[in-house]
């Protein structure tokens, strides 16, 4: 059985916005977030019907690369910028954990 319906809400990882919502709360073009797929920095999961579904922490990668490329940043080097980052956090937090275990 899946996640409760509150438990979808808590989850980050949970496809809930559509394209058009995800674009609309980012302030941009459902375009730009297609130009972040074909880079690599997110690719949204499929409804039944083909449409894509965006996550909370798809939204806020797509943020970021919107922030780097209003301040002048190419958008395959904004993308490539925010996958190191999530890479360094993503060790960082597995470093202190395995600091907490021992």
């Amino acid at each position: 059985m899946g996640p409760t319906p509150q438990g979808k809400m808590d989850d980050d990882d949970y496809p809930a916005y559509t394209m058009g919502r995800a674009a609309e709360i980012l302030g941009t073009t459902p375009a730009f977030l297609r130009s972040l797929g074909e880079a690599k920095l997110i690719e949204p999961q499929r409804s039944t019907g083909g449409h894509r579904r965006y996550s909370r922490y798809q939204l806020g990668l797509a943020a970021r690369a919107r922030q780097l490329v209003d301040e002048g940043t190419a958008l395959e080097a904004a993308c490539r910028i925010i996958i190191l980052e999530d890479q360094l956090a993503e060790a960082q937090r597995i470093n202190a954990e395995m600091r907490d275990q021992s």
